[in-house]
């Protein structure tokens, strides 16, 4: 008779070959958005330390439209950077959201139970941390608890592709899958935790242009002339709110539908995303960490900084309350339900990984500047902390997932295999026979 034992479910295992070719797409725009980022943030920390970090100062304090302040938007263009830029940001991570929920692993709750866990996990830790370290020094800064929680996935995919670009594919998923989590967490932080001076009734009125954007999409009219305006408005009124004005960005991505059409064409999610994330990978955040990234130390008392309780909280909970988190609450999730680690994949693989979710960028200097307020000297303790965090981060992450890269290549070289040229790795053909 036949075995019909059940198997222990498998963490991290394959994806299917259609979500294996979206996500390859995904990384490399990401990948090359991570590079665009670090240089982004290269160019400001030497412009902000150089003869001229005077221009600098005033290129983000120059407020180009002076007459909005009616409507909030007499803002400086370091603003329109953090609240503009970042909305088509937040756009795209609601239009991966609600894909992942509706099309991808985490509509199925066993594959979702995972990277939910993990992201859990990875923002609890951190923020207790991050607690703890404040409280012992009086409790002062306790307000920036959400700093170290955020993971930057365009960060991390370009650290990645650098040190190891044969990292498994479970491995590779779960990271993107667990940073789209994150995000979700992170939103709901900012939403309900930095939001000032509320406002009800801009906020009711921004459901209008989305009721009406989500029409439009739902019945597929894409017309560039129409979504955009109803955009405009509804990030518009949610600033005027006083509610972050990125949240915008994620309710207009819940709305757009993510099945495919009658025809069989692609989802107007999977279009839009494909159309909007090169514009936010290579343009929007960048942009947004040329302004953020940009901390003077010309005349800084460097010890004084560094031993700050803030720039201390934020720097270990990204380093240490990271690989606890996403490390711990994984292990304990195999521990309890007797789950099995896929047959490729190593705990030092993952230890690897949770090093990486420490690296903390787009999201962390954006709470920060929420938290502290922009120009406070505690925004240019969090800037120093998030840049020293991620970079430890990710020499840690590089000594421990450099040394698996020739066992990953050889891995990779056996599933690339393709003896029947029908443009389908055998790998996932074996799995389905």
């Amino acid at each position: 008779m036949p075995d019909r034992t059940p198997q222990s479910p498998r963490l991290l295992s394959r994806r299917s070959w259609p979500e294996a070719r979206f996500l390859a797409d995904v990384l490399r725009t990401e990948t090359v958005g991570g590079g665009l980022l670090l240089l982004g943030a290269v160019i400001a920390l030497v412009w902000a330390n150089s003869p001229w970090r005077a221009a600098y100062a005033a290129l983000g304090d120059w407020v180009p439209w002076p007459g909005g302040a009616s409507l909030h938007l007499d803002l400086s263009l370091a603003t329109w950077a953090a609240d503009g830029l970042l909305a088509i940001f937040f756009f795209v991570v609601g239009l991966e959201l609600k894909r992942e929920f509706v099309a991808g692993d985490l509509r199925d709750p066993r594959r979702a139970l995972l990277p939910v866990v993990a992201a859990i996990g990875g923002m609890a830790a951190p923020a207790l941390i991050y607690l703890a370290v404040t409280s012992s020094a009086g409790g002062a800064g306790a307000r920036g608890w959400a700093i170290p929680t955020a993971t930057d996935i365009a960060f991390a995919l370009a650290v990645l592709a650098v040190v190891s670009s044969h990292l498994p594919q479970g491995l590779r998923a779960f990271l993107l899958t667990l940073a789209v989590v994150d995000d979700l967490f992170a939103i709901t932080i900012i939403a309900i935790f930095y939001t000032a001076d509320f406002h009800p009734l801009p906020l009711l009125g921004a459901l209008l242009p989305i009721a009406a954007f989500g029409l439009l999409v739902q019945r597929r009219r894409t017309w560039w002339w129409a979504l955009i305006p109803l955009a405009v408005t509804a990030w518009t009124l949610v600033h005027a709110s006083g509610v972050h004005a990125t949240v915008a960005g994620v309710l207009l991505g819940f709305t757009v539908p993510v099945l495919p059409s009658r025809s069989g064409a692609p989802g107007l999610a999977e279009r839009l995303e494909h159309r909007w994330r090169p514009v936010s990978a290579g343009f929007a955040v960048p942009l947004f960490a040329f302004f953020a990234a940009g901390v003077t130390l010309v005349g800084v008392d460097l010890g004084e900084t560094l031993t700050n309780p803030v720039v201390v909280a934020v720097a270990a909970g990204l380093v240490l309350g990271k690989v606890v988190g996403v490390f711990g609450s994984t292990y304990l999730l195999a521990r309890f339900t007797r789950a099995e680690l896929d047959e490729e994949i190593t705990w030092a693989d993952l230890v690897g990984l949770a090093l990486l979710a420490g690296i903390g960028f787009t999201v962390s200097l954006l709470i920060g500047e929420l938290a502290f307020g922009a120009g406070s000297p505690e925004e240019d303790g969090v800037k120093v902390a998030v840049l020293l965090g991620s970079v430890v981060s990710a020499a840690l992450a590089a000594l421990v997932l450099v040394r698996r890269n020739r066992v990953y290549r050889r891995i990779s070289e056996r599933e690339s295999r393709d003896d029947d040229g029908d443009g389908i790795p055998d790998v996932y053909q074996q799995e389905s026979a």
